[in-house]
């Protein structure tokens, strides 16, 4: 099983490091997934006869890593979902995208899902998606820029910046088919505890050749 890097645990909730290509929960693959490891730790930590309740309340794409909360309990779950949907989670990611980006600035686009991708709409038919952006550091012919989602739709980022002529390195989807592992990390999470009157608040820079490039501060 894959080393589990735990950044926070209560009674309610624990928050871990998602490592890239690895599945947040089981598919069609059958592949080993989060929370499925997460479960199993969770079982032999305390000893748990029969089976642990662990649930999903956000996703990452398959191939992104970076920060994400499980709920311990059904209460947090709920208050946890609830908290997404009213846009009271802060999330915060960074990538490197191919092009010359200047300063900082607002992203809008409609966008649809299509199958197992997505699309710009021009129709306005999509779903309205948003973030804020803002550039950190370049190399070369990339760009380091740090995106505070306010909207999450399916692959919002990757298509956003794709649509502009700046693809994320190592997007095989959207971008170009190098064969080079995702620059999409989501390095800050913040939110209110669901039962706690506390904000948890976590940031974690992501590792590699790529990210290593780059000089910043974020």
């Amino acid at each position: 099983m894959t080393n589990l890097n735990i950044l926070y645990e209560d009674n309610h909730l624990i928050v871990v490091e998602k490592k890239p290509n690895i599945l947040c929960q089981s598919d069609y693959t059958k592949d080993l997934d989060l929370l499925t490891m997460l479960k199993i730790y969770l079982k032999e930590k305390y000893n748990k006869p029969g089976n642990v309740y662990l649930g999903l309340v956000h996703r990452l794409d398959r191939p992104v890593g970076g920060i994400m909360v499980y709920a311990k309990t059904s209460k947090a779950a709920s208050r946890l979902s609830q908290a997404i949907q009213k846009h009271e989670f802060q999330k915060e990611y960074l990538l490197v995208c191919h092009g010359n980006i200047e300063g900082e600035g607002i992203m809008e686009d409609y966008i649809e899902k299509v199958g197992e991708v997505s699309k710009i709409s021009s129709s306005k038919l999509g779903k309205f998606s948003q973030l804020e952006y803002k550039v950190l550091a370049k190399w070369e012919d990339l760009t380091l820029v740090k995106v505070s989602l306010i909207t999450g739709r399916h692959h919002q980022i990757r298509l956003q910046f794709a649509s502009r002529g700046w693809p994320l390195y190592g997007d095989q989807l959207y971008g170009q088919k190098d064969k080079k592992q995702i620059a999409l990390y989501a390095y800050h999470l913040s939110f209110k505890h669901p039962v706690k009157d506390e904000i948890m608040d976590f940031k974690l820079k992501p590792k590699g050749e790529i990210w290593e490039k780059f000089k910043y501060e974020a």
